[in-house]
């Protein structure tokens, strides 16, 4: 099995790159983060405090979450109900980031990312799947760009959504959320050391996924 690694910072671009990427080598894609926001979700919803590992720890087992793949699209089941929307409020990406840093919850969602790419060729995105999910895919990239750029694509994002935003609270968001995953303790956000770097500020989307689509083609040669 073939497994290409894409890491990088909220609002990267990683999910709708990694996507396409994996629709054009007609690979699985897996988006790790969404089982984060739906653990994240989860935790919001039962009035739990997504800063405490301990609390967060505890309701692990009532959870059931899973992806289903529809045609090239994925949906992320959490108890069976279909969250792939509700996981995209903005109130969710901190949530998301609070309850990656709990070593039980990536313990949890561990062995789910790694079956899947035993099973299947996956394109797989998240913060630290070169480093730690997926340390020997043949593949690793670290998809990145300014906080200014991500934070405009989120807030567009959450526009066209018909949700009401803020850029300023977008960006502050962001950037919040960028600490909190490069400082905590367990599988920080950092580069694979093999890991190619992708920059994608100034880029058109169409730019950035054939940049990849190039590198990638290169790697596997």
């Amino acid at each position: 099995m073939i497994a290409i690694a894409i890491d990088g910072p909220g609002g990267a671009g990683k999910s709708t790159m990694a996507r396409k990427v994996a629709k054009e080598l007609g690979f699985i894609y897996v988006d790790t983060g969404a089982l984060y926001r739906a653990i994240g979700l989860y935790m919001v919803r039962k009035g739990i405090a997504t800063t405490d590992a301990e609390a967060v720890a505890s309701h692990l087992l009532e959870i059931e979450v899973s992806l289903a793949f529809r045609g090239d699209e994925q949906r992320v089941l959490l108890c069976g109900e279909d969250v792939s929307d509700a996981i995209r409020a903005p109130e969710i990406s901190l949530a998301a980031s609070n309850v990656s840093a709990v070593p039980k919850v990536r313990e949890f969602l561990f062995g789910l990312q790694q079956d899947m790419a035993r099973k299947n060729n996956v394109v797989m995105d998240g913060r630290d799947i070169g480093t730690v999910v997926l340390p020997d895919a043949q593949v690793k990239i670290f998809l990145t760009a300014s906080p200014e750029e991500r934070a405009a694509r989120r807030y567009q994002e959450l526009l066209g959504k018909g949700q009401a935003a803020d850029f300023t609270q977008v960006l502050e968001e962001l950037k919040i959320r960028d600490y909190n995953d490069s400082h905590r303790a367990i599988a920080p956000l950092v580069p694979a050391q093999d890991a190619v770097l992708v920059d994608s500020t100034g880029l058109a989307p169409e730019q950035t996924i054939a940049r990849l689509l190039d590198l990638i083609r290169q790697k596997l040669a």
